[in-house]
């Protein structure tokens, strides 16, 4: 019967919906933990930690084999987590952030609130609202924004599956939460927020 097919639908997304919780709630714990978490963004698979926390953003660097000089990609649940960083844009960049978000767009923008090891000790960071729901339900269980960079040693393809992730770091990540990718082939553009100049 049709009303049998609905509510038996409609239970399995509500269980679907609560073992999402649950994992957010493990990762959020993990993170809060000093841990590296993997998880699912708009085209690649991400390595997530707190990016106050040096000590996890340096572990994660060393399983990347990347340089902190590099700089990281910081995300957030919504444009209110870089409400410092974009209060020093004018109106017309700032909009022109603001409005692009949710979504697979990176910028450059000045740096207010990030440490030196975020940023990597330029006066700009890369900051991000996703455009994959989880990616920012996790922001947001965390409470605060997150490191997220692509999940591959550096000079390695981007995971674009969770088997790639586990084959590329084993049990070297403290907690990869379960996700889908969004529909992008690739990592985020990222773009100066000043000048709108494409830099990826």
């Amino acid at each position: 019967m049709p009303g049998s097919r609905n509510n038996a639908a409609k239970k399995a997304d509500d269980r679907s919906a609560i073992n999402e919780s649950f994992h957010l709630r493990i990762a959020t714990a993990v993170l809060r933990a000093g841990g590296i978490v993997a998880h699912a963004t708009e085209g690649v698979w991400g390595l997530a930690c707190d990016p106050f926390d040096p000590a996890a953003v340096f572990r994660l660097l060393g399983l990347k084999g990347r340089s902190v000089k590099k700089g990281l990609v910081v995300i957030g649940a919504d444009a209110a987590e870089f409400a410092e960083e974009l209060s020093v844009l004018n109106e017309v960049d700032e909009a022109r952030v603001r409005k692009s978000w949710p979504g697979a767009n990176t910028w450059l923008v000045p740096n207010i609130t990030f440490p030196d090891w975020i940023s990597g000790g330029r006066d700009s960071v890369a900051v991000r609202v996703p455009a994959h729901r989880q990616a920012r339900d996790l922001c947001a269980t965390f409470g605060g924004p997150l490191v997220s960079t692509s999940a591959n040693p550096s000079g390695r393809p981007p995971a674009r599956s969770e088997l790639k992730v586990r084959r590329y770091f084993a049990k070297r990540i403290d907690f990869v939460l379960h996700g889908a990718l969004g529909d992008r082939n690739a990592p985020s553009e990222i773009r100066d927020a000043i000048s709108g100049a494409r830099l990826r």
